[in-house]
C-alpha cells in the first residue's frame, strides 16, 4: 500500500512502482497502464496523484501516452535503418484483413527478456497462475542426484572433463533418446540427434540454419511469445497462423504460401502453448502436403512429450523427419537448470546444424548428459513423467472447478499443463492489479504476434488450485 508518513511523496511511490515494474519487465513494452479513474481507486489516491505519477513516468521515457486511448509502456526504437522491408504486393482477394495487416507491417516488437524476466521474477512466495513450469516441488526426485555421483564417480569423469566431447552429443544419450523417439514412432538414429543447451537452443539452431534475417517464418496464434520474440530479433518476418483445436488454419497457410514463400513453420503438435489442443491427424496430413507443395521446412516442438499420451499425432512421426525437424527437451519435466534438450533432423541437414551449433556452443556439457541418459534407459525418468501426469490430472479437476466457479469460461478443453481462459475483463489491467496481491499473470496479450487487449489468460493447472487466489480474482473482477 502506498503510505502517506512516507518520506516520499503519494506520487513519488506510485510513479517508483510502476517504474520498478517496468525495469524488472514486469510489465512488456506495449503493456496499456490503468486508467487514470482505475489507477486511482486502485490505489486509494486522487487522480491528481495518478495524473502526476504517469507525468513522471513520461519524464523518465518509461512510457508514452497515446492520445484518447492513455498510458503504455514504451517500447524500445530500433536502430535507424533496421527492420525496413520491402512491402509485399496489396493483398489478395479473399485474404483476412487482419492477417494481412500483420503480414504487410509485421508485428510489434516483442522483447524476450522482458517475458523471460517477467515470467521468472519471483513476485511472492504465493502459487503463481502465469508460470509456464511445474512447482519444484513436483519435480523433486532422489534418481537424478544419483544418476550424477554414478557418472561422477568413475573414471571417466577425469577423461571427459578434460576433453570437449563428442559435437554431436554424448553417444550414450544419442541412443537413449532414439529409442525414446521410436516409442513415438519418430524414426531418428543416433546419427540424426544433436543435443543442445535447451529446447529454445534447439529452436535456434534450426533457424539459424535454415533462416536468414527477413526471411518469412510462419507461426502459431496465439502462441509462445519467446518463440515470437527470438525470431524477430533475429530479423525474421513473422507471419501468424490462426490455430485452432484440430490444428493450424491451413487456408491461412496456403495464401502465406502464395504470397510470401515461407521457408519455416514453427508448430507445438501436442498440448499447444496456450490452448493445451493437440492435432489431429487429418489436419497433420493436409499441412503436409501443404509443406511438400510450397517446400517449407516444419519444426515441432514436442516440449510437452512428457506429460502427453504416447498416441497423440506428431508431425515427424507421419513425416518420417522428411521435411519436419523434431525438438525436444526435459526442463519442463526433470531438471530445468541442466540444460538439456535436442532435436532430431533429416539427414541432409544434420551437417549444417551440427555446424550452427559448434559455432554458438562448440560442443554441449558431457556430465548432465551421461547422467540423463542413465535416467532413461533405467526408466526412471517414465516412471517419474507418470508421477506428474497423474499428480497433474487432479490439479486440473481442482483448478477447473474453482475457475468455473470464479465465473470464468475455458475457450479451449481443459488439458495438459494449461488452460486458456475467458475472463470477460481487459486481462492486460487485470495482471497489474493481480500483481499488488502477489500474483504473476499471463494475459492473452502476451500469446500474439501484435499485442493487442485481450480479455483471455493463461493459467497453469499446477498452481491455480489455491481457493485464495480465485477468491482475490473475484473481488478484484468485480471492481473492473
Amino acid at each position: 500500500m502506498l503510505m502517506k508518513a512516507s518520506s516520499q511523496s503519494l506520487t513519488e511511490q506510485l510513479a517508483g512502482r510502476f517504474s520498478e515494474r517496468i525495469r524488472n519487465r514486469l510489465l512488456a513494452p506495449g503493456a496499456r497502464l490503468p486508467s487514470v479513474r482505475q489507477c486511482a481507486e486502485q490505489h486509494g489516491v486522487s487522480p491528481t496523484t495518478v495524473v502526476a505519477a504517469y507525468d513522471q513516468l513520461l519524464a523518465q521515457g518509461l512510457v508514452e501516452a497515446r492520445k484518447n486511448r492513455g498510458f503504455f509502456v514504451r517500447e524500445a526504437a530500433p536502430p535507424a535503418g533496421e527492420g525496413e522491408t520491402a512491402a509485399p504486393p496489396a493483398m489478395p482477394a479473399g485474404w483476412n484483413a487482419a492477417h494481412w495487416i500483420v503480414a504487410r507491417r509485421g508485428p510489434a516488437p516483442v522483447n524476450a527478456t522482458s517475458l523471460i524476466r517477467g515470467m521468472f521474477h519471483k513476485v511472492s512466495n504465493k502459487p503463481q497462475p502465469g508460470m509456464g513450469v511445474f512447482p519444484s516441488e513436483w519435480l523433486e526426485s532422489t534418481f537424478m542426484p544419483a544418476a550424477v555421483r554414478k557418472v561422477t564417480s568413475t573414471r571417466a569423469l577425469h577423461d571427459f572433463s578434460l576433453q570437449y566431447g563428442e559435437p554431436l552429443g554424448d553417444t550414450g544419450l544419442r541412443r537413449a533418446l532414439a529409442t525414446k523417439l521410436a516409442a513415438l514412432n519418430v524414426p531418428a538414429s543416433p546419427e540424426q540427434i544433436i543435443t543442445s543447451v535447451g529446447a529454445t537452443h534447439a529452436l535456434d539452431i534450426v533457424s539459424r540454419t535454415l533462416l536468414r534475417p527477413g526471411d518469412p517464418v510462419m507461426v502459431e496464434e496465439p502462441g509462445w511469445a519467446v518463440e515470437f520474440a527470438r525470431l524477430t530479433a533475429l530479423g525474421m518476418h513473422l507471419l501468424p497462423v490462426p490455430r485452432r483445436a484440430d490444428g493450424p488454419d491451413l487456408d491461412v497457410m496456403a495464401k502465406y504460401c502464395a504470397v510470401h514463400k515461407p521457408k519455416l513453420y514453427v508448430s507445438v503438435s501436442v498440448f499447444h502453448n496456450p490452448t493445451s489442443y493437440c492435432l489431429s491427424p487429418g489436419s497433420a496430413h493436409r499441412l503436409l502436403q501443404l509443406a511438400n507443395q510450397h517446400d517449407f521446412h516444419i519444426v515441432e516442438d514436442d516440449t510437452y512429450s512428457h506429460i502427453a499420451p504416447a498416441h497423440a499425432t506428431r508431425l515427424s512421426a507421419l513425416d518420417g523427419l522428411q521435411r519436419t525437424i523434431y525438438v525436444g527437451g526435459f526442463a519442463k519435466i526433470l531438471a530445468p537448470n541442466w540444460r538439456i534438450g535436442f532435436l532430431a533432423a533429416p539427414p541432409a541437414l544434420v551437417e549444417q546444424m551440427l555446424d550452427t551449433k559448434l559455432l554458438g556452443t562448440l560442443t554441449t556439457p558431457a556430465l548432465l548428459e551421461k547422467a540423463l541418459a542413465l535416467c532413461i534407459e533405467q526408466g526412471q525418468l517414465r516412471r517419474h513423467s507418470e508421477r506428474i501426469r497423474t499428480r497433474l490430472d487432479v490439479a486440473r479437476g481442482r483448478s477447473v472447478k474453482l475457475a468455473l466457479q470464479a465465473g470464468c469460461r475455458f475457450a479451449a478443453e481443459p488439458a495438459g499443463l494449461f488452460g486458456w481462459v475467458d475472463t470477460g475483463v481487459d486481462t492486460d489491467a487485470l495482471a497489474q492489479r493481480m500483481l499488488d496481491e502477489g500474483y504473476l499473470l499471463a494475459p492473452g496479450a502476451l500469446f500474439h504476434a501484435e499485442r493487442t487487449p485481450s480479455t483471455l489468460m493463461r493459467i497453469n493447472f499446477a498452481t491455480t488450485q489455491d481457493a485464495a487466489f480465485w477468491k482475490k480474482y473475484v473481488e478484484l473482477v468485480k471492481r473492473m
